[in-house]
Formats: C-alpha cells, sequence, structure tokens
C-alpha cells in the first residue's frame, strides 16, 4: 500500500475525487467512447450510489476486491481508499487502457492498489495475486448471472458479494423457495452463498439510463451442501426441474432419470412428493434427488 494513502472505513471522511456526471462525459468524449448494449455499458454517474454500494459492501482494510466491468472508473474510485487492493476485469480495451490512467490522475496515491486485466470475466479461469475475497461490481444485464456463478465457482476466495444488477435478476438471485420468482439462479446460488436483497437502485444514476430499475444483492459464501453428488450432477436436476416449471416434479424430471417411474422413484427415495414443483425445493432438496439419480452406484436400496 501507498504509505502516503491509509486505508479509510467506508463512511469515513477520505479525501476522494469521484466521477460524477459532467466528468463521465467528458471522459467518454475524449476516448470517443459511446456506450454500448453488446457490452451492456451503462456507466453509474452518480457518487452517492458507489459510496452507498461500498457501504453495502462491507469492505475493510484486508479485503483484495474483484471488480467486474469497472467501466470508466466510478466504483473503483470509491472503492480504493477503503481496500488493500482492487483487480479489475474488463472488456474493452480502451476502457482497461484508460482506467489506471484516471487513477493515477485523481487518485495517485492509490494507483499502486489498482491491478486491471483486459479480459472476458466469464473466460477467468485463475487470477494474479493477491486473491480476491470480495466480489463487487456494476454488473452488465446480460450476462450477471452467469459471471457471478463463475467466479464464486472459479474464484474460490471470494467470501462476499455485492452486486447491482438488473431488478429482475436481483429479485431472482434473492429469491427463496416458494416464491413466484425462484428458479434456476435462486438455487445455484444458494449452492455457493447466503443470498439476499440489499435495496433498490433508480435508473437514472446511470448514463445512459437503462429501461428498467436495477437491484443490489449480497451474498456470504457458505459450504455446499453435503451430497454424495457432485455440482454438475445437483445443476443437472436444477436445470431439468425448472425447465418445465409448472409440470410436477415426477414429470420434469423424467428424462433426467429415464422415465416418469424412475423419477418417481428417485424422488420418494429423497423423501421429495413426486407431485411437488421445483419451485417449493431448497438446494439441499435438489442435491439429495441427485443422490438417487437411477444407474448411479450412489442409490442407496
Amino acid at each position: 500500500m501507498s504509505d502516503n494513502a491509509p486505508v479509510t472505513e467506508p463512511g469515513e471522511s477520505a479525501a476522494e475525487n469521484l466521477l460524477g456526471p459532467a466528468e463521465i462525459r467528458d471522459l467518454a468524449a475524449r476516448l470517443g467512447i459511446r456506450p454500448t448494449k453488446a457490452w451492456g455499458q451503462n456507466f453509474v454517474i452518480d457518487k452517492g450510489t458507489v459510496r452507498r454500494i461500498v457501504r453495502a459492501a462491507g469492505l475493510g482494510a484486508d479485503d483484495v476486491v474483484l471488480e467486474v466491468g469497472p467501466g470508466l472508473g466510478s466504483l473503483t474510485l470509491a472503492m480504493l481508499p477503503h481496500v488493500r487492493h482492487v483487480t479489475a476485469l474488463e472488456i474493452d480495451p480502451v476502457l482497461a487502457e484508460q482506467l489506471p490512467r484516471t487513477v493515477t490522475d485523481l487518485a495517485p496515491g492509490l494507483a499502486d492498489r489498482l491491478a486491471v486485466l483486459h479480459t472476458d470475466a466469464l473466460r477467468v479461469t485463475g487470477l494474479p495475486d493477491p486473491q480476491p475475497t470480495a466480489l463487487v461490481a456494476n454488473l452488465p444485464y446480460n450476462v450477471a448471472v452467469p459471471v457471478v456463478l463463475h467466479l464464486l465457482a472459479t474464484v474460490p476466495t471470494i467470501e462476499k458479494v455485492l452486486v447491482m444488477v438488473q431488478l429482475e435478476v436481483a429479485e431472482r438471485l434473492a429469491a427463496t423457495p416458494g416464491s413466484k420468482v425462484y428458479g434456476v439462479p435462486s438455487v445455484k446460488a444458494a449452492w455457493y452463498a447466503h443470498v439476499t436483497s440489499a435495496g433498490r437502485i433508480g435508473r437514472t444514476v446511470f448514463w445512459p439510463a437503462p429501461n428498467v430499475d436495477s437491484g443490489l444483492v449480497r451474498m456470504v459464501r457458505r459450504d455446499p451442501p453435503a451430497t454424495r453428488a457432485t455440482r454438475e450432477e445437483v445443476f443437472a436436476v436444477v436445470d431439468a426441474a425448472f425447465a418445465q416449471r409448472r409440470k410436477t416434479l415426477r414429470a420434469a424430471l423424467s428424462g433426467w432419470a429415464g422415465s416418469g417411474a424412475a423419477a418417481e422413484e428417485a424422488l420418494r427415495a429423497a423423501g421429495v412428493d413426486p407431485r411437488a414443483r421445483g419451485e417449493v425445493l431448497t438446494v439441499e432438496d435438489f442435491a439429495r434427488i441427485a443422490e438417487h439419480r437411477p444407474g448411479t452406484d450412489r442409490v442407496v436400496r
């Protein structure tokens, strides 16, 4: 860490040089940047919002943050005074090259805490040290769920997550069994973490403004369910159960099990009502079903 830039706690008075609407637009104009839908670029232009994200993330002086899609650096600049290090993954080559310069210009005492990798987060298989303890990001709407699940699976040192995503996606990730929006993202996220909603964000804090509101989602890493089945096997049951979510599990899992009768046998062995639907099951329930797939040597008769 830089000696002349002590770590501060979120909410403390710190010498912040954050990007506002005018700075964001001026910087974009100088770079010839026009936000693209293909990369889900909606830049945060409200200083209060990035401060709120930092507070909600519960970041501390020892945290190493992984940020996906830092864009022009609004959130990056807000986090750097409060953490040990930020590793930012940026798919846009122009933005990846510019971000270190922006930090050097606006917060030179913090520049050594930042590393920027020009890469697609979905292709990450490992990260340079220091290994991240937190994932904090304003995620592109079109890849939010795959990115979160991929990074939780790939980077086991991530202990906590605070992401801003489309409100509908936030509600699905944080949904609990029995909810109308409970589904594949809810169950798969629950495999890795305790997931809760952390608030709603209006569309006017972005440039360009999206057509929908956003939501904050908080995740705290937990041990996966104790099961003899692999994660891939459990997720295969989840995918099958929700592919036809209005059907009973006996019908929805018939292809997975080989027949409706085999599905019913597996469900009863797992202690699950074959007439139930996937939307009422916990991730632990799905894990038990995966253990009883016909043809596996784990099946206990």
